[in-house]
């Protein structure tokens, strides 16, 4: 192979490596428009949170009993408050079996 041989195969090579890169220009700016990153973070999170579903069905599956202790053990903190002013009312109302204080003038 003589050196003008030579000079054309990398001339081609360099003009073939240069429409690759600018073709992978045009594909990243074509990415980096802010339409497709929104849809880019709105398929994401939607498959994260079908995964994260998936997940916790697959494991309410193996473990019933223990998904609904941990469910009712969850319900039972987030209804403290209510739950607790309940027992309290209800033990006023049997403790003090006086009908003439009324519960809601004296608390």
């Amino acid at each position: 192979m003589n050196r003008e041989d030579a000079y054309h195969t990398a001339k081609l090579r360099a003009e073939d490596r240069k429409a690759a890169f600018l073709s992978a220009v045009q594909t990243s700016k074509a990415r980096v428009t802010p339409a497709r990153l929104k849809q880019d973070a709105k398929d994401k999170i939607s498959e994260t949170v079908l995964d994260g579903a998936a997940y916790a069905a697959a494991k309410v599956r193996q473990r019933p009993a223990a998904t609904a202790a941990a469910v009712s053990a969850l319900a039972i903190y987030a209804m403290r408050r209510p739950i607790g002013a309940l027992f309290r009312r209800l033990y006023v109302r049997i403790s003090n079996r006086t009908e003439e204080i009324s519960e809601i003038e004296h608390g």
